[in-house]
């Protein structure tokens, strides 16, 4: 599918905004098309549009490459960048999709295989009037601008849902069979929580190396139109992000150790009550098998309380090994 952004039909600088409409099969590209969006694009769109801006669009195979120079480049006049994007974050099986940008004079082409939420965000803000200017670097700055508001409003649910489980997990009164099961859950929980935050993570760090590329390849002419100083101050907020994330992965794995440490002291405690339950049954069961020995001589037999004694002796054998581990708080 392909989404056209062309500039609204509105007046003055105030009133800048773009119109959006899915492009028809077998309809050329309008020539005032400020944004290309490809959305899952088939091969017959990849081409309509390198026709139309004379660009190679990458590949999905191309786009999910690691090295930077495969995904960092300039081209015929265009920039070619991909960074990777946070999807489904508010679902439990969040992702990251990669997503192409490319800045020509023209207008911007991105190329994505997915729906990222930044992306609908800036949508809807760029059809208001004054949301979006007029250029294709307007529309990447804010588009860029989006994927880090996204990421930083992720990382302030995600902390204030570890707040939450950190006093769960420490206030936990639940006994038994309910506690183990409470801690299992905590434990999924720290999981996922650990897996949306590496994603934002990963996130910022793709989006700050198309900043910096960004910044650096940008032509001299262009470098005084405002950008770059927008880009710089994009830039320290991505970094601020990212020591936002770190601070929260430390205080995941806090949370993990701390719910692991506390999952063996459950665990030490329950085999702290099988030992003692088996040192108290002990010293009956000493008794009992001195009565049970067959001896021809045994006075306690012919005793008209012999029976009683036993009995006491055992209760007596029990109890005070439990009253002496009272007495040393082991219980």
């Amino acid at each position: 599918m392909i989404l056209i952004h062309r500039p609204a039909q509105t007046t003055g600088p105030a009133g800048q905004s773009l119109d959006r409409y899915v492009l028809p099969p077998g309809t050329p590209i309008p020539d005032d098309a400020l944004w290309i969006d490809l959305i899952e694009p088939t091969r017959e769109e990849d081409k309509l549009v390198e026709v139309h801006l004379n660009i190679e669009i990458p590949t999905r195979e191309e786009m999910a490459d690691i090295e930077p120079s495969e995904i960092l480049y300039h081209e015929n006049n265009a920039r070619y960048m991909t960074a990777r994007v946070l999807c489904s974050s508010e679902t439990d099986t969040p992702k990251l999709i990669d997503v192409s940008f490319i800045l020509t004079e023209r207008a911007l082409v991105t190329v994505r295989y997915g729906e990222p939420r930044s992306f609908s965000m800036f949508m809807a803000r760029a059809g208001k009037p004054g949301g979006c200017r007029h250029q294709p670097e307007a529309v990447l700055d804010g588009l860029i601008e989006t994927i880090i508001d996204r990421a930083a409003e992720i990382l302030g649910t995600v902390g204030s849902r570890i707040d939450r489980l950190s006093q769960a997990i420490f206030e936990n009164e639940r006994q038994g069979a309910k506690r183990a099961a409470s801690y299992r859950a905590a434990l999924k929980s720290i999981g996922r929580k650990g897996d949306i935050i590496s994603n934002v993570r990963e996130s910022m760090v793709s989006v700050e190396r198309m900043l910096l590329f960004l910044s650096a390849s940008m032509p001299r002419p262009q470098k005084t139109s405002g950008y770059q100083s927008e880009w710089r101050t994009a830039l320290r907020d991505v970094q601020s992000i990212e020591e936002h994330a770190t601070f929260l992965s430390n205080k995941i794995q806090f949370l993990l150790d701390a719910t692991l440490g506390l999952v063996t002291i459950e665990q030490n405690d329950i085999i702290k009550i099988f030992s003692v339950m088996s040192v108290i049954f002990l010293p009956p069961t000493l008794v009992s098998s001195l009565y049970g020995m067959n001896f021809k001589v045994m006075p306690e037999l012919e005793w008209d309380f012999g029976y009683a004694w036993a009995i006491t002796l055992m209760i007596l054998a029990a109890v005070m090994p439990y009253l002496f581990f009272r007495w040393k708080r082991w219980l």
